[in-house]
């Protein structure tokens, strides 16, 4: 009957390693692997994990194979005595050997990426990625794209979503949660440098297909660098936990070609000058309203909630608040500086002057406040 019990359970760890040498044969399609991706570098990772993934398994079936072995075949109820290894020179070196070539041999292809992957030397374009709570800033550095920069916050439609929660089909929202308003725009087949920080917490940028994960750190600027080959849209997400809206603040790539690029960068510059001039004049109060809510579900509804009501020991009221019904200059001094010990962002460098002028009258006339008070772009200039 002993034999017996340890046939079947040496069958069923066969059957067990039977299974995971099946497993390694399909393995590139399981969804739990590591992501390929679309660049070089991510490649270059991926096949240094799949390296060393084979090497570790290797490794197991041959330490699992001997204990198995030595449990049955080495069993005190066949009379086998213990070896005795002590103070064995022999078995010393070769512990010691074994284990050696095995890092030396992982460790120079490891090496190579390593080096490869913090090398941003030479790159075609730079770009600034400034990470705020919770969405993210780009900026673009190269002669061609001076001064054009841009915030990326989460699509309003995932946004709104959110906000619903149980009452809301996420199934119908497309890419929930990892859709933005402006996308990142990079051109193929150019070395792109990534310059990371971060203007209040630590946040990580990561774009998965892209072998990327960056963090972003306060004070501080980190690189690192990306080269795609064809177009199309990778999507990522802040890995750092950085605050209560952590998993609503995604990065999508928008991979273009070079002369699309061109063609992106020369809409952006005018669609810049066109709201320069447009800032210029009187806006009606219709006008201020309509552009105030957008820019409010974006920058504001995640905090005051999209009702104006708040969170309740967290996050103040717009709906009847001292400050939307106060005095105008406090107000307008409110969003643009933030308030000092509270979680109020100052948005005067997130925000143009006419996305501030907008989202200030929206609050002093929306969620029953009707004051009337139309605040116009050139207060907050004059207020800069």
């Amino acid at each position: 009957m002993r034999n017996l019990s340890v046939n079947k359970h040496l069958l069923l760890a066969l059957l067990g390693l039977g299974n995971v040498v099946y497993a390694g044969s399909v393995f590139a399609e399981y969804k739990y692997n590591m992501t390929q991706g679309v660049t070089p570098i991510s490649g270059e990772i991926y096949d240094l994990h799949m390296m060393v993934f084979w090497i570790v398994t290797a490794i197991g079936i041959g330490v699992f194979s001997v204990m198995i072995y030595s449990i049955i075949n080495h069993r005190k109820s066949k009379g086998v005595k213990p070896a005795e290894f002590h103070e064995s020179t022999e078995v010393e070196v070769l512990w010691t050997i074994i284990p050696f070539v095995i890092l030396i041999f992982i460790a120079f292809p490891a090496t190579k990426t390593l080096l490869a992957l913090e090398d941003s030397s030479d790159a075609d374009v730079t770009i600034k990625v400034t990470g705020y709570q919770w969405k993210w800033h780009y900026e673009y550095l190269d002669d061609d794209a001076k001064g054009l920069s841009f915030f990326s916050n989460l699509d309003a439609e995932s946004n709104e979503a959110r906000q619903l929660g149980a009452n809301q089909d996420l199934s119908q929202v497309d890419h929930y949660l990892l859709n933005v308003d402006n996308p990142i725009v990079l051109p193929t087949n150019k070395k792109v440098r990534f310059l990371v920080t971060s203007n209040d917490v630590i946040h990580s940028w990561w774009v998965p297909a892209l072998g990327v994960k960056q963090d972003a750190i306060p004070g501080y600027i980190n690189d690192t660098w990306t080269y795609l080959k064809k177009p199309g849209v990778y999507r990522g997400q802040c890995t750092e936990l950085c605050g209560k809206d952590h998993g609503f603040m995604p990065i999508v790539v928008l991979a273009k070609p070079e002369n699309e690029y061109k063609e992106w960068l020369a809409q952006k510059q005018a669609e810049k000058k066109a709201a320069e001039e447009e800032a210029k004049g009187v806006w009606s109060l219709e006008k201020l309203m309509t552009k105030g809510e957008q820019v409010y579900n974006t920058s504001c509804a995640g905090c005051h909630q999209a009702n104006g009501k708040g969170l309740p020991g967290m996050f103040p009221a717009i709906a009847g608040s001292k400050i939307a019904l106060g005095p105008i200059a406090d107000h307008i001094n409110t969003v643009m500086n933030g308030k000092s010990g509270t979680a109020m962002q100052a948005f005067g460098a997130q925000l143009s002057d006419a996305d501030l002028a907008a989202v200030i009258t929206y609050e002093r006339n929306a969620f029953g406040n009707n004051t009337g008070d139309a605040v116009q772009p050139s207060d907050i200039k004059s207020a800069r």
